[in-house]
């Protein structure tokens, strides 16, 4: 494997990891999907994902999980359940897109990079849902919900199309992410002593 196949398919992989931070298995439908039609290889111990049983069991999942984010009260206990799932599920989906490196090299990587952006993504959108539950009773909610399932779709797609894009995409969004968390954090310590 060259040096660029090394890159892009660790991009791909922290790509995909940060979209189940959005969303926990759309990201794993659209891995599904790409390698069911032949358009994505995976690592051999993964080939399950690309089997129509796979398909079929993480479309009706993800569509579960996209429906139950814009019920009410269900969305923020989701997100403490999604947290753990993103982890793991992020640590998953970039183990089985990074090919041909020495297992121990693979599963480092998966769980470092792919599940700790993944941990990360999960955490700035469940701040962001709790921040707009109390700031707007939850009726801001479902915004959130729509902005997090087009994110999870557009960055599972572009990191298939072009991982290093998906890759930069997934940096700036955490540079932001990380500015609003200062930002509240700033806010609410000004708050309290005030």
């Amino acid at each position: 494997m060259s040096d660029l196949d090394l890159a892009l398919s660790i991009a791909l992989g922290v790509g995909l990891a940060a979209a189940t931070g959005f969303r926990v298995f759309l990201p794993m439908l659209v891995v599904s999907a790409a390698a069911y039609t032949g358009y994505l290889p995976l690592s051999e111990s993964f080939a399950w994902l690309g089997t129509p049983s796979a398909l079929m069991m993480l479309g009706v999942a993800a569509l579960v999980e996209i429906l139950a984010y814009y019920i009410p009260g269900v969305d923020n206990l989701l997100d403490t359940l999604a947290t753990p799932a993103a982890v793991v599920a992020g640590t998953l989906v970039s183990a089985a897109v990074i090919t041909d490196l020495p297992p121990m090299l693979k599963w480092t990587t998966a769980i470092i990079a792919g599940g700790g952006v993944a941990g990360l993504t999960q955490g700035v959108t469940a701040l962001l849902r709790a921040k707009s539950t109390v700031l707007t009773a939850g009726v801001g909610n479902p915004v959130i919900a729509t902005a997090e399932l087009g994110g999870s779709l557009l960055v599972s797609l572009l990191a298939l199309a072009a991982p290093l894009a998906a890759l930069l995409v997934v940096i700036v969004f955490l540079w932001l992410a990380m500015r609003l968390i200062r930002r509240i954090a700033r806010s609410a310590g000004s708050s309290s002593t005030g």
